[in-house]
C-alpha cells in the first residue's frame, strides 16, 4: 500500500485530529476515535488494499488489511501529519469543548463495556500473535519428525532427546512457558499501567525461587476441590505454590486489578514523584495480592472453565465435535473466540493434550473454502479487485490460520456465504463426530500444542488422517456450495433502504457493488452511470404486462434535478439505483404510487415502499438528516401500512433542517432498477406531489 493510501486512511477516518489512538492487530487497525461519527465507511472501504471496514461501540473503528497490516501502520504513524502522536492535532480542544462534543454525542451503545472487555483480551493476545505462530510451526516440526520416526515421542514422559533436537524444542517452550510474562505486559500496557510493573509482578511468580518455596520442610500437601496443592505459611498465612508457566487467566486478572490500583495511586501522589512512588507502591500492593490471592483464583477459574468444556466433551465427543464448528463462525467477529484460545493453552498445561483445536479446525478450513470458493468466481468474473482481496485471504488462512482477512475482507460483506460455511463446519464436524465414535475416541480428536489451524500444522493432530479427511470435507463443501449458489446475493428493498438510512455515506461500495449490479442501459439518467439495486425476481414477477411502461409519481412538490447533483457520493454516483433528487419547496412527502410501507424508519428521514407495479422506492429526505434523530420529522405512516397515491409519508419542519446545515436535497431512488429496461425522468425543472416522475420501462 503506497503512503497516499494511508494519508486517505487517515482522511475518510476524520483525519489525524480525530484519531485519539491507533494501534493494530495481525489483520487490522485498531482506531480509537474521537468522535466515530466522523468516520467515512465508504471512502474507507473504497481504497485500494482496504479489505473492509468495522465500526464499534465507544468510537473504536477498525480497518482490515491483512497480512501487511505492520507496514500501513508504520506508514499511517510516519506521515508529517501524525507527527507528536495520534491525537497531536485535536490538542487545540480546551477542556470545556471536550466535554461538551462528548455530552452532545450522548450513549453510543449498550454494549460498550462488552466492547472494552474484549478489546482489553484481544489486545492482551494481538502482540504476541506471532511467537505464537512460529511457536506452533515449531511444535509441528517435532510432531512430524516424531511420526516419521526421526526422534521418539519428543513430548512423553521421561523422553530425553538428543541435544539437537532439545535445542528446537527449547524454540517452542521459550514462548509457552514465559507466557503468563508475555500476557502481563500487554495487558497492564492495555489496562493504563506501566507494562513492566505488571510484567514484574507476574514475574516473582514464576521464579525458581517460588517454585522453591513449596519444596521446603514448611510445604503442606492439602487437597482442594479435589486437587492436590502444595502450601506454605509465609507471615501467617498460607501460600499456594502453583506451576505459573503457559497461564493466562492469572496475568489477565493481575493486570485488570493493576490498572485500578495504578490510577488511583496517580489520583493521591504528587505528580513530582510519582515516577518513584507509583510502581514501587504497586508492586507492594500487588505482587503479594497475586501470590497470595490472584494468581490461585486465576488458575482455578480457568480450571473450572476447562473442566466444564472437558465434561462436555467427555460426555458426547459427537456433540461436541459438532457444536464447535457450529459456534465459532459467530464467536470469532465478536471476539469471543480469545478465553477459548486461554482455556487451550490451559489444556495443553494440565491434560497434555487439547480437545478443542480439532473441532475448530473444521470451522477454519470451511472459512477457507468459502473464500476459495469467491476467488474461484472472481477469476471467472474476472474481477481483479475481489481477486486480489480472495488471494490474500486464503493465503493467511492455509498457511497461517489466520481467519479474519476472509470474515472482514469477504464473508461479513456477502450475506449469501456465511449460510453456505456452516453447510461446511457442519460436515467437518460431522466427520470428527462420526470417526470419533467409530475409532473409539474418548476425547475426539486431540493435539499437544497449541496451533495455528492450517495447512503447515496438520500433522499436529491426532489421528492426523481423521483430521485430514474432516477439514478437507469442510473445505470442499463450503468452496463447492458457493461456486454453485454464487455470493452476490440480491438484497431487498427493506434492507436496502436500512442501509441508506444509517446514513447515506456509511453504505460501503464494496458492499454496495455485491449486491447492486449494474442497471441495464447504462448511464440513462442525466448522466448518472449508475448501478440499480437488484432484488429478488418475483418482483418482475409480480409486474401485471410485460414490456409496459409504468410511471412513479413525485411525492413532494419542488424542483427536480439529476440525480448526480446530489451532495452525497452513494445518491450520487447511483450506488443505490437509479432515480432522481427533488429540490423541495413544500414540507410534506407523500406515496408516489399505491403499495405497502416496507420501512419507515422512525426518525422520519427515509422510507421504502414495494409498488403494485412492482418498483420498489426510497425516499430519502435530505443528506445526513438521520443525525437530527427525529427532530422536525413527523412521521405519519409504520411498516406494513398500505398506501394509496397520496397518501402522506411524513411531514417536516424545514427551519429545523436548515438550521441543522443540512441539505434538504431529496432523491428518489428505484432499488430495483435492474428489473427494469430502463428508469428516466419525465423532465427536469418544477413538480408537483402526484406528477408524473419516473418512466419505468419493464423488460421485454
Amino acid at each position: 500500500m503506497a503512503s497516499n493510501s494511508a494519508s486517505e486512511i487517515v482522511d475518510a477516518v476524520g483525519g489525524p485530529g480525530n484519531i485519539a489512538s491507533l494501534t493494530h492487530c495481525a489483520t487490522r487497525l485498531r482506531f480509537q476515535l474521537n468522535d466515530g461519527d466522523k468516520v467515512d465507511k465508504t471512502a474507507v472501504e473504497a481504497i485500494p488494499g482496504v479489505l473492509g471496514a468495522v465500526p464499534q461501540a465507544g468510537d473504536r473503528f477498525q480497518v482490515v488489511i491483512g497480512g501487511g497490516v505492520q507496514t500501513v501502520y508504520n506508514e499511517i504513524m510516519a506521515l508529517p501529519v501524525m507527527a507528536g502522536g495520534a491525537s497531536a492535532a485535536g490538542a487545540g480542544e480546551s477542556d470545556a469543548d471536550i466535554k461538551a462534543r462528548e455530552r452532545a454525542k450522548g450513549p453510543r451503545g449498550t454494549n460498550a463495556w462488552l466492547d472494552t472487555l474484549f478489546e482489553f483480551l484481544s489486545d492482551s493476545f494481538r502482540p504476541i500473535l506471532g511467537a505464537l505462530l512460529g511457536a506452533s510451526l515449531f511444535i509441528t516440526f517435532m510432531a512430524l519428525a516424531a511420526t516419521l520416526g526421526w526422534i521418539p515421542a519428543w513430548n512423553a514422559p521421561g523422553v530425553v532427546l538428543p541435544p539437537s533436537w532439545a535445542f528446537v524444542n527449547l524454540m517452542w517452550q521459550c514462548v509457552f512457558i514465559f507466557l503468563p510474562l508475555m500476557v502481563a505486559y500487554n495487558a497492564s500496557q492495555k489496562i493504563g499501567a506501566d507494562p513492566w510493573v505488571g510484567f514484574a509482578i507476574m514475574a516473582v511468580t514464576m521464579l525458581p525461587g517460588f517454585a522453591g518455596l513449596g519444596k521446603t520442610a514448611d510445604a503442606v500437601q492439602t487437597t482442594f476441590l479435589g486437587s492436590q496443592i502444595t502450601t506454605v505459611q509465609v507471615f501467617g498465612l498460607p501460600l499456594t505454590i502453583f506451576d505459573y508457566s503457559s497461564q493466562v487467566f492469572p496475568p489477565l486478572l493481575m493486570a485488570a486489578v493493576l490498572g485500578l490500583v495504578y490510577k488511583g495511586l496517580k489520583k493521591v501522589i504528587p505528580e513530582n514523584i510519582q515516577l518513584i512512588f507509583v510502581p514501587f507502591i504497586s508492586m507492594l500492593v500487588m505482587i503479594p495480592l497475586t501470590a497470595f490471592l490472584i494468581g490461585p483464583i486465576g488458575v482455578y477459574a480457568g480450571a473450572a472453565l476447562a473442566n466444564l468444556l472437558s465434561s462436555i466433551n467427555t460426555f458426547s465427543p459427537f456433540i461436541f465435535a459438532i457444536v464447535i464448528p457450529l459456534a465459532y463462525p459467530f464467536m470469532v467477529p465478536l471476539g469471543l473466540h480469545w478465553p477459548i484460545n486461554a482455556i487451550m493453552l490451559l489444556n495443553i498445561q494440565t491434560l497434555g493434550y487439547d480437545f478443542i483445536q480439532g473441532p475448530m479446525g473444521a470451522w477454519n478450513f470451511a472459512c477457507f473454502g468459502a473464500t476459495a470458493g469467491v476467488l474461484v468466481l472472481a477469476w471467472r468474473e474476472k474481477d481483479k479487485q475481489m481477486r486480489q482481496t480472495a488471494t490474500g485471504a486464503l493465503a493467511a488462512g492455509l498457511l497461517g490460520g489466520i481467519s479474519e482477512p476472509s470474515l472482514y475482507g469477504i464473508h461479513l460483506r456477502y450475506k449469501r456465504i456465511y449460510p453456505r460455511m456452516l453447510v461446511g463446519c457442519l460436515t467437518g464436524g460431522l466427520i470428527i463426530g462420526v470417526g470419533s465414535l467409530l475409532l473409539g475416541l474418548p476425547h475426539g480428536i486431540t493435539t499437544q500444542a497449541f496451533v495455528f489451524t492450517s495447512l503447515l500444522t496438520i500433522p499436529a493432530f491426532d489421528p492426523i488422517g481423521l483430521y485430514l479427511i474432516a477439514v478437507a470435507g469442510a473445505f470442499v463443501v463450503a468452496m463447492v456450495l458457493v461456486i454453485i449458489s454464487g455470493y452476490k446475493n440480491p438484497e431487498p428493498a427493506g434492507a436496502a433502504v436500512a442501509a441508506a438510512t444509517a446514513g447515506a455515506a456509511s453504505v460501503a461500495p464494496g458492499a454496495a457493488r455485491d449486491t447492486i449490479p449494474a442497471v441495464a442501459g447504462g448511464a440513462e439518467l442525466a448522466g448518472v452511470a449508475g448501478e440499480g439495486a437488484q432484488t429478488a425476481t418475483a418482483v418482475a414477477e409480480r409486474a401485471a404486462a410485460v414490456g409496459a411502461l409504468i410511471q412513479v409519481a413525485a411525492p413532494l412538490d419542488g424542483t427536480v434535478v439529476p440525480l448526480d447533483t446530489v451532495p452525497d457520493p452513494v445518491f450520487a454516483g447511483g450506488v443505490m439505483g437509479p432515480g432522481v433528487a427533488i429540490e423541495p419547496t413544500g414540507t410534506t412527502v407523500y406515496a408516489p404510487g399505491a403499495g405497502v410501507v416496507v420501512a419507515a424508519q422512525p426518525t422520519g428521514h427515509a422510507f421504502g415502499l414495494q409498488l403494485d407495479n412492482g418498483a420498489e422506492i426510497l425516499i430519502h429526505v435530505g443528506i445526513d438528516t438521520v443525525n437530527l434523530k427525529g427532530e422536525g420529522f413527523d412521521v405519519k405512516v409504520k411498516n406494513g401500512d398500505r398506501v394509496e397515491t397520496g397518501t402522506p409519508l411524513v411531514t417536516f419542519d424545514r427551519a429545523v433542517i436548515e438550521k441543522a446545515g443540512y441539505p434538504l436535497i431529496t432523491p428518489v431512488i428505484v432499488l430495483n432498477g435492474d428489473t427494469f429496461d430502463t428508469v428516466d425522468p419525465v423532465k427536469l425543472g418544477p413538480v408537483t406531489h402526484g406528477a408524473p416522475l419516473l418512466d419505468v420501462q419493464k423488460k421485454a
